[in-house]
């Protein structure tokens, strides 16, 4: 393995990254205000970004897309992740969605919804959290959906379903099963979002940041029996299959960030100057570039390791846990120590590093918080000892 971009995935890779701090990162300041302006700018980003071949690249080819391989992706996303903003200009806010209903959806569902999404014409979101219940244990979902003739009746309340107040649909994790055990209880459901009793009640700021997390009730929702997604029963199956590669992506866009939280740091160590001399002089400044280049690159190395596991069949369960976990510690900590030679100006929207705080911090909870995967990872690798084996670094 190496840390390099393979030498046929650095085109496409730099005319990403040229799009990204050309024109994406330019535009930010537009696109934070939001309304029209904001609405215009990125209908303009997304209309250029197909005009250059650069819209929906690893979405693949057969839909619609730039078909590019998972691991060629990985590279490609890593610096789409520059910018919050990236995946909507490129199109590949919708990957995970458009994947899912790639392998899961009916005929009718396929031509209702993931042919637009490709498109970039309508939006998805994905419902799961339940704010009465612990994340980290969803197997306690209450939201829940009775057969009633050839119509499915959902009750319940959600939150954290991002980007349902512009969604055409929402993707619903529900209890369906009563009598099954805990992982084969529960289904997965498209829901239109102007279906009668889907009424959102909030758009959750997050730290301060308005994100579209909507929380969401649902009050005696009707969907046809053939919104079901897959086979009833297998909504976690789904959700794995979801979550997996998803997280990897996620890791990759957050380099993205840490990357340029990292250039920002260095420019200001060498442009600033302090009794008499640039900051880059000083011993504890340069103890942060050291930091944050060996956080970088480690969780580089981790985040690699783990796509090519999932490229080559592998469920990648220890892998991707520990990515998770170390990519948003990463994040965090490359991003602090930005703000920290920036000193008050870093506090202050003046630079990008605020907003990429605030967001940094969610990432040790969304997706399953850090103490979850921690535990998953200890109790699988002490399972390999239990078992009489080991784990041996140089063969994994």
């Amino acid at each position: 393995m190496s840390f390099a971009v393979p030498d046929g995935v650095r085109p496409i890779r730099d005319a990403v990254y040229a799009f990204m701090t050309e024109r994406v990162e330019p535009a930010e300041p537009v696109l934070h205000a939001g309304g029209p302006e904001a609405a215009a700018a990125l209908d303009e980003l997304r209309a250029e970004a197909k005009k250059e071949g650069l819209w929906a690249l690893g979405h693949p080819r057969e839909l619609g897309g730039g078909g590019l391989p998972f691991l060629d992706y990985v590279y490609v996303n890593e610096v789409q992740g520059r910018s919050e903003f990236g995946q909507l200009a490129l199109g590949t806010f919708t990957l995970q969605d458009s994947l899912m209903l790639h392998e899961h959806a009916s005929p009718e569902q396929r031509e209702r919804y993931l042919e637009p999404l490709v498109r970039g014409d309508i939006w998805p979101s994905f419902a799961m959290t339940e704010p009465s219940i612990s994340s980290s244990d969803p197997t306690q979902i209450r939201t829940a959906a009775v057969l009633d003739g050839d119509e499915w009746v959902i009750n319940g309340h959600k939150w954290f379903t991002t980007g349902a107040s512009r969604a055409a649909y929402t993707t619903v994790m529900c209890r369906t099963e009563q009598d099954a055990p805990p992982h084969l209880a529960f289904s997965m459901i498209l829901v239109p979002t102007d279906t009668p009793g889907y009424r959102i009640v909030r758009e959750t700021p997050v730290l301060g940041l308005d994100g579209a997390h909507c929380e969401v009730r649902y009050e005696d929702v009707r969907v046809p029996a053939a919104n079901l997604l897959g086979p009833r029963g297998h909504g976690f199956v789904i959700a794995q299959q979801r979550l997996g590669p998803g997280r990897i992506f996620h890791c990759m866009r957050w380099l993205g960030q840490a990357q340029r939280a990292f250039d920002l740091m260095c420019r200001r160590l060498q442009e600033r100057t302090a009794f008499g001399e640039p900051l880059a002089k000083k011993q504890l400044m340069r103890q942060h570039v050291f930091d944050s280049y060996a956080d970088i690159q480690a969780a580089r190395l981790l985040t690699l390791h783990a796509a090519e596991a999932v490229d080559a069949g592998s469920q990648a369960r220890v892998e991707i846990g520990a990515i998770k976990v170390v990519g948003a510690r990463t994040l965090h900590n490359v991003i602090d120590r930005a703000i920290q030679v920036y000193g008050a100006a870093g506090l202050t929207p003046d630079t990008p590093l605020d907003r990429m705080y605030r967001h940094a911090r969610a990432g040790r909870i969304y997706d399953g918080p850090d103490e979850v995967h921690i535990d998953a990872v200890g109790r699988r690798i002490l399972g390999e000892y239990a078992a009489g084996g080991n784990w041996e670094f140089g063969l994994r």
